[in-house]
């Protein structure tokens, strides 16, 4: 059986939450939001902020990752610093997504 998986197919189904959970994280421990300012700012719910923080969501096939990692976190920490200090809106975070995507298929 031949399987197709798109890039932005595995980027949305393992990267992104990876990244979500990074961004909450420093959203949280560095910056001092709650789990609903979090939330907010993310566009969903502080149940999966709490499972962010708790490591029971966004590590799903983390091992795989391993070699991109350190640029996921950049990338989590560029925009959670963005979130934080107000620099970046909703389309801007997501833009930056789209270009840390494509850096990932690049390299």
């Amino acid at each position: 059986m031949i399987k197709l998986y798109p890039p932005c197919e595995v980027v949305g189904r393992y990267v992104l939450p990876i990244f979500r959970s990074l961004v909450a994280k420093e959203l949280i421990e560095k910056y001092n939001f709650t789990q609903i300012e979090a939330a907010e700012k993310l566009g969903t719910t502080q149940a999966a902020i709490s499972q962010y923080i708790h490591s029971k969501r966004g590590y799903k096939g983390l091992a795989h990752f391993e070699e991109i990692l350190p640029t996921i976190k950049a990338a989590a920490s560029e925009i959670a610093k963005g979130i934080a200090t107000g620099k970046m809106n909703t389309d801007e975070v997501v833009l930056s997504l789209c270009r840390l995507c494509t850096s990932l298929q690049r390299g």
